[in-house]
């Protein structure tokens, strides 16, 4: 049930993973990203994504320590670059976060992109790093279906989340499928659709009928459709207005007509032809 914000979709291997959270894109290292985080944690979120590209791990980490939340409350992601993929620099690229981070366990660990005739030894990296019990969970993102089955061939552990673009115009319902199918969670980022959202009427009249703005419509749409999902904000009213979700529930009527928005098309890179 999505009844609050602290509630979680169970990975796996049994880790509770809280379903939503804030993601950290764009945030500036320092004072932005650790003021976004303090807000988030304030409000009652509990999962915060980060990425080695984002260039804002430190931010992140501090903002975790400074919480007075216990560490096991708070759930934090990073990923590997492409640049750092490969089974050694993938090592060494983690070890790097935890430092900037300054914690003792990573909560989740991503491929950030498949780059074609690296990804699967990084993959061997990030079993390793879950064996040794650096990492809670590992996973996937941006991993298209014939990319996640080429790496499943090899994979002598699951990837426990797949983290896509998904959002009303980019559902791939055929993906999201496939990994339920290999108990993989799916997890949304850019779920606002890089605030294309609120130019679409159908949004603004459904939205509307439950008293609620387009981007907690669409913020529910994703969880009720049993995705994770991590809108990125630093402005304070967005990140708490964001949080108020729990609430109202759609109607299944409601939820095939956001489906129905959907036309294959994205705001961010292509993962087939993304230039790593």
């Amino acid at each position: 049930m999505i009844t609050n914000i602290q509630g979680t979709f169970t990975l796996h291997n049994g880790v509770q993973m809280p379903y939503l959270g804030l993601g950290v894109y764009l945030s500036e290292e320092g004072k932005e990203v650790e003021q976004a985080v303090h807000w988030a944690l304030e409000t009652g979120y509990r999962n915060i994504d980060t990425a080695s590209f984002y260039g804002n791990e430190a931010g992140v980490g501090r903002a975790v320590r400074h919480s007075g939340l216990p560490r096991e409350e708070v759930f934090v992601t990073s990923k590997v670059w492409n640049s750092d993929q490969g089974y050694d620099t993938t090592l060494q690229a983690f070890e790097r976060s935890m430092a900037l981070l300054g914690l003792d366990v990573m909560d989740l660990y991503l491929v950030h992109w498949p780059v074609a005739g690296k990804y699967k030894d990084t993959w061997r990296a990030l079993e390793t790093l879950y064996e040794q019990g650096k990492v809670r969970a590992i996973g996937i993102s941006n991993f298209l279906r014939h990319q996640l089955e080429d790496l499943l061939e090899g994979a002598r552990i699951r990837p426990m989340v797949n983290q896509m673009e998904f959002h009303p115009y980019l559902v791939q319902q055929d993906l999201l499928d496939f990994c339920k199918s290999q108990q993989i969670q799916y997890q949304a980022w850019s779920p606002l659709m890089q605030g294309n959202v609120f130019q679409l009427p159908e949004l603004k009249r459904i939205a509307g009928t439950y008293g609620k703005s387009i981007a907690q419509l669409v913020l529910r749409w994703n969880l009720q459709k049993g995705v994770a999902t991590i809108p990125k904000s630093s402005k304070e009213t967005r990140i708490r207005s964001n949080a108020d979700l729990f609430d109202f529930e759609i109607s299944q009527g409601d939820m095939a007509a956001i489906d129905a928005l959907d036309r294959h098309q994205r705001f961010g890179p292509d993962p087939d032809i993304f230039d790593f």
